[in-house]
């Protein structure tokens, strides 16, 4: 891990990471669910679904409390109820169990496997999680990028430690070659094997 990804005040980037996946599916039109998504096969509520799933995992793995009710890999598209009444106890869950692990924590459990990494790899994942779904859901359904260069230098920077390992469970695409020029946000993005330039239409 860089000196750099040991500085980072982590739970400001989850914390950010999570605002932006609340406003961006606090924005979603009406008509927006069904639409497609960067996650190829995956509506908009697919990717709201898993997003959730995936932070009620992370709080789970941290206290031991309960986990997602439905796999998270495989949700049904289907939204049994409003957009904010899934989605906010997730991020409430995440939230609440990672204000428990102390700054100076060292390994720290993790839904993804081998399931205990560094606490700052932890709150990477976590933390790119939700910011890398809401992009999705925001490309998909019109609106800007909310990665801020506050949540994608810091997840750039630390994301070959733990992606790298993790592509060979599926959890992430084949990268994408770099591009010149490009930002921040934009080499996350096609580090994760995401095109930048995505639209609904391509």
């Amino acid at each position: 891990m860089s000196e750099t990804a040991a500085r980072t005040d982590w739970t400001a980037v989850v914390s950010a990471a999570h605002a932006a996946l609340r406003d961006v599916t606090a924005a979603v039109p009406a008509d927006g669910w069904g639409l497609p998504t960067p996650c190829a096969g995956w509506t908009v509520t697919h990717v709201l679904q898993h997003a959730a799933g995936d932070q009620l995992a992370f709080a789970s793995a941290l206290t031991g409390g309960p986990g997602p009710e439905d796999d998270p890999f495989t949700p049904s598209g289907r939204l049994g109820g409003t957009p904010d009444a899934l989605l906010r106890p997730a991020l409430d869950a995440a939230a609440a169990a990672w204000a428990r692990v102390p700054a100076d924590a060292g390994e720290v459990a993790s839904p993804i496997p081998p399931h205990a990494f560094p606490r700052p790899v932890v709150a990477a994942m976590c933390a790119l999680d939700a910011a890398v779904h809401a992009w999705d859901i925001a490309v998909a359904t019109g609106q800007a990028s909310p990665l801020t260069p506050g949540v994608a230098e810091p997840l750039r920077e630390i994301a070959p430690s733990f992606v790298e390992p993790l592509r060979q469970y599926g959890a992430y695409a084949p990268a994408l070659e770099p591009a010149a020029g490009e930002d921040a946000a934009e080499g996350l993005l096609r580090f994760l094997g995401r095109d930048p330039r995505w639209t609904p239409g391509a």
